[in-house]
């Protein structure tokens, strides 16, 4: 695998599905619709069968599994062409943004008192960064699989904000960061992304790498403040028309 390939199997093992089925070196996932992450096929690499072939064959597991098919894929990589030219199209209706920047950078040195790390996430946590203090079981497998830390930062005396860090091979993989709306512009987003750092550090990582949909300027902004810039972008892609239709009916 090239380097933008390897990062993506990373970012995929800090993310992990409910259900996931290898095809070659692709992976079909589902996590009760959970995320785009978690119920896409992770499209990098070789299928070992045709792509067309490999598109029927994540049409049958989205069908069977009762979500969209869709696939996520590098841009611009040859298997994105051939994607395209199976008949599939851009996803642009997908919620989170369907083209996503993957970047990376080294981790700050600390320490960062003003936050903390739990081992464990908080129904604050929760109803922060999902909107819920009662998360679903797929919920709650895919965010808290793995190694994983979650930074909280308070703010007159409740949880202001909130992000996910997990280790993979040495790379602290960052999601979920949120601050309540009341609470914003007062610095809390990097003050919590500090703490995680340096909780990262002390867990042997020392780059972090981020998922961030290319329209999220604001997002892009504190993480280029930060240090990081851009590895790579993948989109995702659904099928088009006269495509899956014998399996999504």
């Amino acid at each position: 695998m090239n380097p933008r390939e390897k990062l993506e199997v990373v970012c995929a093992k800090a993310w992990s599905p409910v259900v996931e089925e290898p095809l070659g070196e692709w992976v079909l996932r589902w996590a009760d619709g959970f995320t785009g992450r978690a119920n896409s096929a992770r499209a990098v690499g070789d299928p070992g069968i045709p792509v067309p072939s490999a598109l029927d064959a994540v049409c049958e597991f989205a069908h069977a599994h009762g979500i969209p098919a869709a696939v996520q894929v590098l841009e611009g990589s040859e298997l994105e062409r051939e994607v395209a030219t199976a008949g599939w199209r851009e996803q642009v209706e997908h919620a989170a943004g369907y083209r996503v920047s993957v970047l990376t950078g080294p981790l700050p040195s600390g320490p960062f008192p003003d936050a903390d790390v739990l081992d464990e996430p908080t129904p604050e946590w929760w109803e922060l960064t999902e909107g819920t203090a009662a998360p679903s079981s797929a919920q709650r497998h895919v965010v808290t699989a793995g190694k994983v830390g979650y930074g909280v930062v308070a703010a007159d005396r409740v949880t202001a904000g909130a992000v996910r860090g997990a280790i993979v091979d040495g790379w602290l993989h960052v999601a979920r960061l949120a601050v309540a709306p009341s609470f914003r512009r007062r610095g809390l987003a990097t003050t919590v992304l500090h703490a995680l750092a340096a909780w990262g550090r002390a867990h042997g990582a020392d780059q972090w790498v981020l998922q961030v949909a290319v329209g999220n300027a604001g997002a892009l902004a504190l993480y280029g403040a930060l240090g990081c810039s851009e590895h790579h972008r993948y989109r995702y892609w659904g099928p088009g028309p006269g495509t899956c239709e014998d399996r999504q009916s």
